[in-house]
């Protein structure tokens, strides 16, 4: 079983490390402590919780995409036809081409809050190889 320490917990779900000890302190996420006495999230643990928690927000859109990234627009390069749309969306970067005209309707230029809507068919996944204690 995969754990974490309370700080990648933390940046998983996108909180402070001192929100995450308040879960666990508020017994709203399970913790263990490790041999050194230090405490850690299991995986199973940590997944529960970040289903739970954005479940609501999940079944509230009243649309079938269920890849939401709420952010910042930092960038909008308009062309002739088409915009390029950057959002800070945490710590993540999403980069879209929409129609000129859409961001010009939805009034986009940086500063604005803006949420990436993604549904795809063809989604990669890869997983980060940090700790040798990883593979296997």
């Amino acid at each position: 079983m995969h754990t974490y320490r309370i700080g990648d917990a933390a940046a998983l779900l996108g909180v402070s490390p001192d929100t995450v000890r308040r879960l666990v302190d508020a017994g709203k996420l399970t913790a263990e402590r490790d041999e050194l006495g230090h405490r850690i999230i299991p995986g199973p643990a940590l997944a529960a919780h970040a289903r739970e928690t954005h479940r609501a927000e999940r079944e509230s859109t009243g649309s079938s995409a269920r890849n939401r990234l709420s952010g910042i627009v930092t960038d909008v390069i308009l062309g002739d036809v088409s915009a390029q749309v950057e959002i800070q969306a945490g710590p993540f970067r999403v980069v879209a081409m929409v129609s000129r005209v859409s961001a010009e309707e939805l009034k986009l230029e940086p500063g604005v809050p803006a949420v990436a809507v993604i549904k795809s068919t063809n989604v990669v996944v890869e997983r980060p190889w940090k700790r040798s204690q990883d593979r296997g």
